[in-house]
Formats: C-alpha cells, sequence, structure tokens
C-alpha cells in the first residue's frame, strides 16, 4: 500500500545541533583543526576607529574567504549564498543557524581598505605555508616557480597606445594606485619598456596574446617556494603582445 507522509502542525521549538549534522569527513572540519586566527583582531586594531557601529567580525570574513578558496568560489555574491545555505560552511563560520552572512559588497570594501593597508592576507598565506612546513607538508628546501594568467576587467576597445599615456583627467582608484607604485622597483621601474596598450580601467594590467588568440590585458600572478622564505605571491605584467589583433 502506498504510504502518504502526514503534514503535522509544525513545532513550536526544534532541538538542532550543527555539530551533529556536520559529517566527520568534511574537508572543513579538516580544514578547522588548523586554522588560528586569534591575532586577527590585533592585526587589524589600528585600522578600525574607536567610535561608530560594530563592524563584520573580521575572523568570519577571513574564514568565508578560506571557503572560498577551498571550494573553488570566486563570486563573492555566490560565496555569501553559499555559507547563507550550507550548514557546513555556517558550522566552519561559526554562525549557528540564526547568524547573519555579511553583504558581498563588505568583502570589496575590506579587500581594497584594511586587509590591503595592512597586509594581512599575505601574512595569512605566509603562515599558512609555514604551518604547512611545520606539519611536513611542504619541505621548504627546493624552489619552485607556477604563474598563469589571469584576465583583467578592462575592454580591449577602450585602451590607447601607452606612448599616449593617461588622460589627465583619469582619477579611478585604479590608476590613482597604478601611479603610486609607478616608480617602484618592483613595478614600473623595473623595466624600461613602455607598455604597448594602456587600459583606462586597469592601467596595471598589459596587452598579451600569451593564448596564442585574440589580444587581451590580463595579469601574470606568480608562486615561489624557497627554503629561505616559505612563500611569496607576486603580481607581474603578462607577457607583451607581438601585433595587436
Amino acid at each position: 500500500m502506498m504510504g502518504e507522509r502526514t503534514v503535522a502542525q509544525e513545532a513550536l521549538f526544534y532541538s538542532f545541533s550543527l555539530e551533529r549534522h556536520v559529517p566527520a569527513d568534511h574537508l572543513l572540519r579538516s580544514i578547522d583543526r588548523f586554522v588560528d586566527l586569534s591575532g586577527i583582531r590585533e592585526e587589524l586594531k589600528p585600522f578600525y576607529s574607536e567610535t561608530g557601529r560594530p563592524s563584520i567580525d573580521p575572523e568570519l570574513m577571513i574564514r568565508m574567504l578560506i571557503i572560498g578558496y577551498c571550494m573553488g568560489i570566486r563570486s563573492e555574491r555566490r560565496l555569501c549564498d553559499e555559507v547563507h545555505l550550507n550548514l557546513a560552511c555556517r558550522w566552519f563560520c561559526r554562525l549557528g543557524l540564526d547568524g547573519d552572512v555579511p553583504d558581498h559588497s563588505t568583502f570589496s570594501k575590506n579587500r581594497h581598505g584594511r586587509f590591503r593597508d595592512s597586509d594581512l592576507l599575505r601574512r595569512l598565506f605566509e603562515t599558512t605555508v609555514a604551518r604547512c612546513m611545520v606539519e611536513g607538508l611542504v619541505g621548504g628546501e627546493g624552489f619552485a616557480v607556477d604563474a598563469s594568467l589571469i584576465r583583467a576587467d578592462a575592454n580591449r576597445q577602450t585602451g590607447g597606445p601607452g606612448s599616449d599615456g593617461l588622460a589627465p583627467d583619469a582619477d579611478s582608484r585604479a590608476v590613482r594606485e597604478y601611479l603610486a607604485v609607478l616608480d617602484d622597483a618592483a613595478f614600473g621601474a623595473a623595466t624600461p619598456v613602455v607598455p604597448k596598450y594602456l587600459a583606462p580601467a586597469d592601467p596595471a594590467a598589459r596587452w598579451t596574446s600569451a593564448h596564442r588568440g585574440p589580444a587581451f590585458y590580463a595579469y601574470l600572478p606568480t608562486t615561489s617556494s624557497t627554503s629561505t622564505t616559505p612563500s611569496s605571491w607576486t603580481w607581474k605584467r603578462a607577457p607583451p603582445c607581438d601585433r595587436p589583433r
């Protein structure tokens, strides 16, 4: 005989434990054992005001970013949705069932503000690699370099010749950041070569056809590991394009 689900009146109270519903072999449980963010608030304290409304917990944002990196979630909107709906993510972020998930715009403001000014993400990355060395996951005795092109968010049709420079009235955040480090040894002063094309939306990106297809603006992030320095992350210009396409 076919059964039928009986829909009873909703209970007034529920007993629910996130700890019990997250499997013991879940990826986030394995990661959580090694995550120690106790020093974040002290690191960021000089970058917060002593007055005003309390901010979003910086440890919560870092835990959410760890989820995004480990699960390949590049969109901050999607990351917020995932943490909101996924019980394991809520457990990892210490949100419980009724904790509020930050708005996606909060990440952008902090990445371009406090996190960048304090160099927090770099220190977290180096701390992670150092912990891997202690646990025997990374030997730290060799040297390795890897790189991949990342397409910049710049329209290939709006750029102009690099010899013409930027327009005098260009005053976006990307332009200000580009001009601020133009004379640094690791940036503009690292090479006398004038960029072939400049994109006003992102002048730090470089025009490249390294994929042997239509040229585009891109970055070339590289990672390296040595026996003396646990790890470093450096943004480099993409290889120049042989000819415009």
